[in-house]
């Protein structure tokens, strides 16, 4: 299949891919109350096998790129991981979340779901679009800031919403409101170290970063010898995850009759938002057609894995049921079956 294809070949080919049909009949399964369900461990054991082998192809081809030519896409990725939870922050205030729900909104948009990644990359693969290797590399760069940033955000906007919080009232004294202010800032600080530690520790995290670093050490060489099993099953245990994904998603579409119609607006617009500017800031750091669909796939793509461990830490008010239902109901399932296809006509349009 040739390099650059048409919109229609592409959608073609991305709908009627594998994985994707995987994804749907889980959806299917779901729907008709099917018997079908992935055990437990060998969800958990494909979890592993996926982010381990993402992260050592990513390590290996790290290995084999100079500092100059990585330099500009990891520079373009810092100031995206600053920018998506910054604007999913701000649609938000402007859709009338609260702040707490805004932050929370940020967090899971401004970092990534490692699921519609993999998925990307699986099918550049299948039809043969070229990308660079050390994407993986990037997609932790914008997991961790994204979600620091989004939970600072509505930590901040609440601060001033609500300033007697930690000003000292009528009734105490200044030496009271200074005691008020250290704790609370005390408090702050100490639920920051422990969602960073949660973030840090997360099984995502550590066996991207674990991978990584085996890949890079190991090199080429190394890689070989682990090749036949970290190689042509990728994409066979992608399908079978996506088929579970499918069914863990179609659990929550119920929960779309629950909350506003603003939770879907900005669960369809943020992400195509996103996804713009993850493909500009890939063209501006002169990285080829398929990297600047992969990255801004990553832009457009919503954690519900590691997010809503951190926001739970962090922002314990916020509302499961707008930031899940955002991400895992309508972005996630958007995104395997229609959004890599339009992000691919988007990146060819600019790049014309």
């Amino acid at each position: 299949m040739p390099a650059t294809l048409s919109f229609a070949e592409f959608a073609s080919a991305s709908l009627l891919s594998p994985v994707v049909l995987a994804f749907i009949l889980g959806c299917i399964a779901t729907t008709v109350r099917s018997d079908l369900k992935i055990p437990e461990a060998i969800y958990q054991l494909l979890t592993i096998y996926l982010l381990l082998a993402l992260g050592l192809k990513g390590g290996v081809e790290l290995s084999k790129t100079s500092l100059s030519v990585f330099v500009y896409p990891f520079s373009a990725t810092v100031l995206l991981a600053i920018a998506t939870p910054l604007i999913a922050f701000s649609v938000a205030r402007v859709l009338r979340f609260s702040s707490i729900d805004s932050g929370a909104l940020a967090a899971h948009y401004g970092s990534v779901s490692v699921v519609t990644f993999i998925s990307c990359l699986a099918f550049l693969d299948a039809v043969n679009l070229q990308y660079e290797g050390f994407l993986a590399s990037l997609l932790v760069v914008l997991e961790v800031p994204a979600i620091v940033l989004g939970l600072m955000l509505a930590k901040v906007s609440e601060r001033n919403a609500s300033p007697k919080t930690i000003d000292s009232t009528e009734d105490n004294d200044d030496q009271d409101a200074m005691e008020l202010l250290s704790a609370n800032t005390n408090f702050r600080l100490k639920s920051y170290k422990k969602v960073l530690r949660e973030i840090l520790t997360s099984k995502s995290v550590l066996l991207l970063i674990g991978g990584l670093a085996i890949g890079w050490i190991s090199g080429t060489k190394g890689y070989v010898k682990v090749e036949p099993f970290f190689g042509p099953p990728f994409q066979g245990a992608v399908a079978l995850f996506l088929m579970e994904m499918g069914m863990v998603a179609a659990k929550r579409f119920r929960d779309l009759r629950k909350v506003g119609i603003q939770v879907v607006i900005f669960a369809i617009c943020v992400p195509l938002i996103h996804a713009v500017l993850g493909i500009v800031f890939a063209k501006v750091a002169g990285m080829s057609l398929g990297g600047q669909v992969a990255l801004g796939t990553l832009a457009a793509s919503a954690s519900y894995i590691a997010a809503p461990a951190a926001v739970r830490i962090g922002l314990p008010k916020a509302n499961p049921g707008v930031y899940l239902t955002a991400s895992l109901s309508v972005t996630f399932p958007l995104n395997i079956v229609f959004g890599i296809p339009l992000y691919y006509q988007i990146a060819r349009w600019l790049n014309e």
